[in-house]
């Protein structure tokens, strides 16, 4: 069940970069596995940072540092995932709309599956 639960979680978060993407002007994806990549790259990114960082550095984390974190892990996914294009701009408007969809529909983190 934790594996189907991860699954689910790339899904959900894939089908938000796209409309992520539909909404916000120099933030394109090519698909829905375009979008599905991009979530498992920006997973992983997040991943690196917060082990180099620490926790409240990561895009899981709230406030400005995390906001800024997030916005530039979006922009360096770009240059990992194909069919992805992202302006700085875009990266910055891109981590603000993921944010306030994640307060109506919030996703779980991996913080959060740890407890």
């Amino acid at each position: 069940m934790r594996f189907l639960g991860h699954v689910v979680r790339f899904i959900v978060s894939a089908l938000v970069l796209l409309v992520v993407g539909w909404i916000v002007p120099n933030f394109t994806i090519g698909g829905f596995w375009s979008a599905l990549m991009l979530a498992l790259v920006i997973a992983l990114l997040g991943w690196v940072v917060e082990g180099i960082f620490g926790k409240k550095t990561t895009p899981f984390g709230r406030g400005i540092v995390g906001f800024i974190v997030s916005a530039l892990v979006i922009w360096l996914a770009q240059f990992i995932v194909a069919g992805v294009s992202v302006s700085i701009i875009g990266a910055i408007l891109a981590a603000l709309v993921i944010g306030i969809i994640d307060l109506f529909l919030p996703v779980p983190t991996p913080f959060d599956a740890a407890k």
